[in-house]
């Protein structure tokens, strides 16, 4: 079965709601044709119920950058699922890169979290990579091969069927630098393998594996030519509505 590619913007902490509305009004005509990828945009929480609404009758669905693994209670400035749901969110963004090195995320945290998001029908995308530090002692495989299986511990086939795994290599974050496209597709090869050992390759071959690190107009459609990477999460070129759409539109 074919998968359909996915191209997921990351806003990170960036656009007010003013700035929001100029770049999705901006945004929806240039990817509205994009009809064999999935459009996602992924913005702060403040802006999410401005998105949902722009992006109303559009292609463009709306995501969160994260989303906590309890339904309520005293846990002061987390966002509940119900509460991302009220809103109209479709996906979140769990365990980046930035969270585990900032936050303190682990890989507990990540299947916690994960865990209440499928339970509550949101659609994740679970974040997996190495630093320039674990590549360089060759420990990329092993450190992947740990984020995915603790991570995605105990989901059912159901829900890893419906959930995105971005590999971002963090040394390619926002650096510039980018994993050459044999690097990038060796890796999420990798993961796919990693994957089949927990479930079936039969169900590892249905789920889709972006790349999330500096993927941008110029690289976009090397990448996107590997047999294994399923679209991109996209930081910094998300944030111009142009070079986001390019991105989208890779095959044209």
């Amino acid at each position: 079965m074919a998968r359909k590619p996915i191209i997921a913007g990351n806003w990170k902490m960036n656009m007010t709601n003013e700035q929001a509305k100029v770049l999705i009004e901006g945004l929806k005509p240039l990817v509205k044709d994009a009809k064999k990828t999935e459009v996602v945009i992924c913005v702060p929480y403040t802006d999410i119920a401005t998105a949902v609404s722009l992006c109303a009758g559009s292609n463009i669905k709306v995501g969160a950058e994260n989303v906590a693994w309890a339904e309520k209670g005293a846990f002061t400035g987390e966002i509940s699922a119900d509460m991302l749901l009220e809103l109209g969110t479709e996906y979140v963004i769990i365990g980046h890169s930035e969270r585990r090195q900032y936050f303190g995320e682990t890989d507990s945290s990540v299947n916690a979290r994960l865990k209440t998001a499928v339970a509550k029908g949101l659609k994740p995308i679970v974040c997996v990579g190495e630093t320039l530090e674990q590549r360089e002692k060759n420990r990329t495989k092993s450190v992947i091969r740990k984020q995915v299986t603790l991570g995605l511990a105990d989901l059912s086939e159901e829900d890893i069927l419906n959930t995105v795994i971005a590999y971002e290599p963090v040394w390619a974050i926002g650096t510039g630098k980018t994993a050459t496209s044999e690097q990038a597709e060796e890796t999420i090869k990798f993961i796919r393998g990693v994957i089949a050992k927990m479930y079936t390759r039969k169900i590892a071959n249905k789920v889709r594996i972006q790349y999330g690190g500096s993927m941008n107009p110029k690289n976009v459609k090397e990448l996107m030519a590997m047999p294994n990477i399923d679209g991109g999460l996209i930081g910094g070129a998300s944030l111009k509505a142009e070079d986001f759409s390019l991105v989208v539109n890779f095959d044209k």
